[in-house]
């Protein structure tokens, strides 16, 4: 057999034996044959020429027809396992080399050959059964199966593997069985997953790992931790745990490529790859504050790692332990009395078991009413994201199915008594997160005291209606609203903030406050020197716009005309592609777009257990926190190279009391998630230097921007690296979301966030959010405002970076926290110090 390297190997057979010679019987009179004028020599010549040219074509087909057309086939494996339930588990069935398993085993084969040969579209392409391995209940058989099937039959194939519980049924019911045959029952099979065909790589392992109480066992990758992974490799661990016990694994270290399509760790609630039976597939790198924790339905578990040729990691290592039904950790459902209360699907935050089912009853005082509200919402599955029907996991409140992945709070349901019931389903594939809910009892007759109710049975409080943000989540507190002066009055009758005003982005829903926004008529393209030209003369070779800027980003490289809007290449050539650095593709000739460019992406795979606006450790590495020595924190900054930061020219400006143009005051903490929590990925250095940037305007807040050098460089690690640099003429266009991350503090004093904060915050039009501004804008500073609803508290932070991710998935620093709140707040954009201008004088400081 191919996958798991076990059992026998088979040679597929013909349907039928072709007689490949043929035989010409002579005539037994030649004579009268002849014809008394023929055409003479040549005539006969010619004749036979083409009578041979003729069977050999004809032969040709034949051979063609009947070999190589009759040869072209796939290979099709089915995965699955049956419940035997006439026999009762031995010990000695868990080794596969013991005469026990391999009588059992080829009992169990030449029942599925029977079963096979039974039916027409599976008999003739049958090659064979291997039995991988037996567990518990009777005994439960994991086997897989190979079929030889021309092309073009491989959809007949499947059809009849997918009705095999009834063939098996079938056969069970046959009169003429032996008296010693296996009764078969919960019969499942599934295709297996063609990227486990172990013939596909060099080498495959296979392990077994059975957990005991107060034993946890260990399975990690080859190698790990002295070296990566083999290339090119198929590795497998059988996990198993006493019967009346379920498995729970935890992933200590996740390292593995980012692209699931190379690299892939593959959990089945099984001990053979059944694809029904899968419960997650797994790439990236997750961070050790972020455990990856699965629990079986079973007393089984099976762990795939598939590896390819190229870019090994360090591996996986991960700890296996038992835990007895009816544990804690499993329990849910329940009666839920009292006026509030929260519960959570089983093993939240980590992943819950398959095949779960929990009801809880919630009762509140008579005479209230039951308000339930999911914090947190993760039960998605792949294919599943789009569908509303919830065929897959999903939670029931009030005879309404809810699935799929939902910001937190944006579920509410509403009993029309004081009693509600809750159901959680999952089925035996795929699992998630969960989720976590909470239940009060709320006043019929007042629902939201105080406050205003969303149609969705949502509470938010009364100012946050009419302010241009969709707080409800179904935009109820946006409707029927007085818009104010200083509001954009939406055609559709929405009121939203002035500085979404021509933006570029459509806020309103009808695009009307994009209208009259002074850009070119419809059919025209917009040039970077705002001159309109028509957009047939986009990319048609020639300059119309003047600034070159209708020739760039034509869907081909080409060299050009160095100008303000062209990236430069190292040799000094330009090219007219915008924004090509660090994108995975080398658009100059040199190569030196895509040189420097181990920056900006954080190594680990972002979670989407995140509470509240905290960043998740190592998720910005390029983060780092400016403490005055024996005071704290103060300001942020961003590491760009081991020895560089960028932070802004007002952090380190002298006043009365103190001398912050001074290095030897301050320490620099990078690596830093919490503050004063000092772990060993902590890095703290003195400084060597500070250099504000010469024409910094201490009024208006103009060129505010500084860099500093560390005592001694920093050595990379999953917690610090480099933001990317841009070029000058790196675009940011307006529109765009991107991110400020800091601890909420600022140098005038104020209390900060104990925890790192992200923020995700839009590129704002310069020429509306200067009109907000009162025109103090200079064309060397930027705009950004908040995107979602409710933040109203202080979420960047002096000094710290506006990172904005590009098309190759890596964050570019475009700008530096400066004025305005110092962060980004509801309705009111911050102002960054704009980084493309000061390129050249950073370049010049620091060679970066």
């Amino acid at each position: 057999m191919d996958y798991m390297d076990s059992g026998m190997r088979y040679t597929p057979k013909s349907d039928r034996d072709w007689d490949t010679s043929v035989q010409f019987l002579p005539a037994s009179d030649t004579k009268k044959l002849e014809k008394k004028k023929g055409p003479g020599r040549v005539g006969a010549v010619i004749g036979v020429v083409i009578f041979a040219a003729v069977v050999a074509l004809m032969t040709g087909l034949l051979v063609w027809h009947f070999h190589f057309r009759k040869d072209v086939r796939s290979k099709r494996m089915y995965s699955g396992s049956i419940r035997i339930t006439n026999q009762v588990f031995e010990d000695a069935y868990e080794n596969s080399t013991s005469s026990e398993f391999k009588a059992l085993a080829k009992q169990v084969t030449s029942q599925l050959k029977s079963i096979y040969s039974k039916t027409p579209q599976l008999a003739k392409y049958y090659v064979g059964s291997t039995v991988v391995a037996f567990s518990e209940g009777s005994v439960i058989a994991y086997y897989l199966s190979e079929f030889s099937v021309p092309v073009g039959q491989e959809a007949a194939v499947d059809s009849a593997m997918a009705s095999m519980e009834k063939l098996v049924d079938k056969e069970q019911r046959t009169l003429n069985r032996p008296g010693n045959s296996l009764t078969f029952e919960d019969v499942v099979s599934s295709a297996l997953d063609a990227r486990l065909f172990t013939s596909s790589f060099k080498e495959h392992y296979k392990y077994s790992e059975h957990t005991r109480s107060n034993h946890i066992g260990t399975i990690k990758s080859p190698g790990f931790p002295n070296s990566p992974y083999p290339p090119n490799t198929f590795i497998q661990w059988e996990l198993r745990a006493d019967p009346g016990y379920i498995i729970k694994l935890d992933f200590d270290t996740f390292n593995l490529e980012e692209n699931c399509r190379n690299d892939f760790v593959k959990i089945y609630d099984s001990l053979v790859a059944i694809e029904s039976r899968v419960m997650e597939e797994i790439c990236g790198y997750y961070s050790p504050s972020d455990p990856l924790t699965f629990l079986s339905s079973n007393n089984v578990m099976l762990v795939t790692l598939v590896t390819d040729e190229r870019d090994n990691y360090p591996g996986i290592i991960a700890h296996v332990s038992q835990i007895k039904r009816g544990s804690k950790i499993l329990l849910c459902g329940g009666v839920l009395t009292g006026e509030k209360g929260t519960f959570k699907s089983p093993n939240y935050p980590n992943y819950y078991p398959p095949n779960s089912y929990c009801e809880w009853k919630i009762q509140v005082p008579a005479g209230k009413k039951v308000k339930l509200t999911f914090t947190k919402f993760l039960l998605s599955e792949p294919g599943q994201e789009n569908r509303v029907d919830c065929k897959k996991d999903y939670v029931e409140v009030n005879m309404k199915r809810l699935c799929g992945e939902k910001p937190g709070g944006s579920v509410t349901e509403t009993s029309d008594s004081n009693q509600m019931t809750v159901v959680f389903i999952s089925d035996s594939t795929y699992v998630d997160r969960g989720f976590s809910a909470m239940f009060e009892a709320i006043d019929s007759k007042d629902p939201c005291p105080k406050e205003f109710q969303c149609k969705n049975q949502r509470c938010i409080k009364s100012a946050l209606t009419c302010d241009g943000w969709n707080d409800c989540g179904d935009l109820s507190d946006e409707l029927n609203c007085q818009c104010k002066s200083a509001d954009i009055k939406c055609k559709n009758g929405l009121c939203k903030p002035m500085f979404w005003l021509c933006d570029g982005v459509d806020d309103c829903g009808d695009n009307s406050d994009e209208l009259n926004c002074g850009a070119c008529k419809s059919g025209e393209l917009t040039c970077r020197n705002d001159k309109c030209v028509s957009e047939k003369k986009r990319c048609d070779g020639r300059d119309d716009c003047g600034d070159g800027s209708d020739e760039l980003d034509c869907g081909r490289t080409v060299d050009v005309s160095c100008s303000d809007l062209t990236y430069k290449c190292q040799n000094n050539k330009c090219i007219n592609k915008v924004n090509p650095e660090c994108d995975g593709t080398p658009d100059c000739d040199d190569g030196s777009d895509e040189a420097n460019c181990d920056c900006g992406r954080s190594k680990f795979k972002t979670s989407r257990i995140v509470g509240g606006q905290d960043a998740e450790e190592g998720e910005f590495p390029w983060q780092a926190s400016l403490h005055i020595k024996n005071f704290g924190h103060v300001c942020g900054a961003s590491i760009i190279s081991p020895r560089w930061l960028v932070t802004a020219a007002h952090c380190v400006q002298d006043d009365g009391k103190t001398r912050y143009s001074q290095p030897g005051i301050w320490e620099a903490y990078l690596g830093l998630h919490v503050q004063r929590q000092v772990k060993n990925s902590i890095v703290k250095r003195n400084l060597r230097q500070i250099i504000p940037h010469p024409y910094y305007n201490d009024f208006n807040f103009d060129n505010d921007i500084a860099l500093m050098e560390l005592d001694s460089p920093v050595t990379y690690s999953d917690y610090i690296r480099p933001i990317c640099m841009p070029s000058p003429q790196h675009v940011f266009p307006t529109g765009n979301s991107v991110w400020i991350t800091g601890w909420g503090a600022t140098r005038e004093g104020g209390y900060g966030a104990n925890v790192l904060q992200k923020a995700q915050v839009r590129i704002i039009n310069s020429t509306v959010c200067n009109r907000l501004m009162g025109g103090q804008l200079t064309s060397r500073m930027m705009c950004a405002g908040v995107l979602s609803g409710g933040v109203d508290a202080c979420q960047g932070d002096s000094g710290g970076p506006l990172s904005s991710p590009s098309s190759g998935g890596r964050m570019f620093l475009a700008g530096v926290v400066s004025w305005g709140d110092g962060c980004a707040r509801r309705n009111k954009p911050g102002i960054y110090s704009t980084v493309t201008m000061f390129r050249g004088w950073i370049k010049e400081k620091t060679g970066v």
